[in-house]
């Protein structure tokens, strides 16, 4: 079946997931945005575009009927207007969303839908929720699960050891907002930057604390199953220092609308990044306690002539695996999805699934 896809939001992200559409034989795409200039890049590299505002809903519906399926690569804000919109167009809906808040809008929407809502199908939340669900299952019991991960500099310069690589409202919503996790059974808040521990991989350390969104739903699904569950993100050692020290000491969990400006201005951006998922699961298997971990490393690569950055990647096939198993029929039609239906070896069959399997150390490994 060949679909007809509305990308809603011509960013980094917008324009990586345009890119492996258009490669595909499956599929047509269309890139919707307000701004006009970012819609005139596009252009000029012949995807077709067309501008909308969200500001505009009856608009927005108009616009997007006839297409298949929306992708919403907007700002976390707009959400809940772009969803709505798609369910009066009569389109699947997905997005890559880490807000709580947002997912939650998008999963009312999605009652009595008569097609699908599958929001935070990005890294994290969104690939690395299939790989611990994945990881979970092959245990009889579960007592843990850890996941965490870091997009990151090759080359860090700065005392936070950090460049932007995505979203700076995401990226401070991850640091300020509180965290979903599982502890001694139970489904919790925890705090941001909390629970901190260090990590190694192929020679270089890393430091890791709670950040908010990474999980998506899957503490909610596997409440009652496990003791632990808890998402970190990744980073080199430091960083957290500097960040309580903005955040708490200087109070600008407060104002993060200066942050935004202080991060926009001094933290450079970069396409020279890694992306590492690092799961580790513990728990009962044929009768002995067992420990499993599941890593993915991913880097830059050059796609269509272009080289993309890791995190642009890792995202964009984040959320197009996930469509192609709805094209395909692998996943229910309509309704609220979660990133933790999806079996983690057919998203990684799938055309941009593929994509992961290159950074797949664990599977290297065991090859090996």
């Amino acid at each position: 079946m060949h679909w007809n896809i509305c990308i809603v939001g011509a960013g980094k992200i917008g324009r990586m997931i345009a890119t492996l559409l258009t490669g595909s034989r499956n599929y047509a795409v269309t890139v919707a945005d307000r701004d006009l200039a970012a819609l005139g890049t596009l252009n000029r590299a012949g995807l077709p575009t067309m501008q909308i505002d969200a500001d505009d809903p009856n608009g927005l519906v108009e616009a997007l009927h006839g297409f298949d399926a929306v992708i919403s690569a907007a700002p976390f804000f707009l959400t809940p207007v772009i969803a709505d919109a798609a369910k009066q167009a009569g389109a699947h809906y997905f997005d890559l969303t880490e807000d709580v808040a947002a997912t939650q809008a998008v999963r009312e929407l999605a009652q009595g839908s008569q097609t699908a809502f599958m929001p935070q199908c990005g890294l994290a939340p969104g690939f690395v929720g299939i790989a611990g669900a994945a990881l979970a299952a092959e245990f009889d019991e579960l007592d843990s699960l850890h996941m965490r991960v870091g997009a990151l500099p090759l080359f860090p310069t700065n005392a936070l050891k950090y460049n932007l690589t995505w979203s700076t409202d995401g990226l401070i919503n991850e640091y300020c907002n509180p965290c979903d996790a599982i502890v001694n059974g139970a489904r919790v808040k925890t705090a941001p930057l909390e629970d901190y521990e260090l990590l190694g991989h192929d020679g270089v350390e890393y430091e890791c604390f709670n950040t908010s969104g990474g999980l998506g739903t899957l503490p909610e699904t596997l409440e009652g199953q496990a003791r632990a569950i808890s998402y970190r993100s990744i980073r080199y050692p430091g960083h957290r220092d500097i960040l309580k020290l903005l955040l708490n000491d200087l109070g600008l969990e407060r104002r993060r609308d200066l942050l935004k400006e202080i991060f926009e201005a001094a933290l450079p951006r970069t396409d020279q990044d890694v992306v590492l998922v690092y799961c580790t699961a513990k728990g009962l298997k044929d009768g002995q306690l067992r420990e499993q971990s599941y890593i993915n490393k991913s880097f830059a690569r050059e796609i269509d002539g272009r080289v993309w950055s890791a995190i642009q990647v890792t995202t964009a096939a984040g959320v197009l695996g996930v469509v192609d198993l709805m094209r395909t029929g692998q996943l229910p039609q309509s309704g609220f999805i979660r990133q933790e239906q999806v079996p983690l070896g057919a998203f990684l069959q799938t055309e941009f699934g593929q994509l992961y399997r290159a950074g797949d150390v664990t599977r290297q490994n065991v090859a090996a």
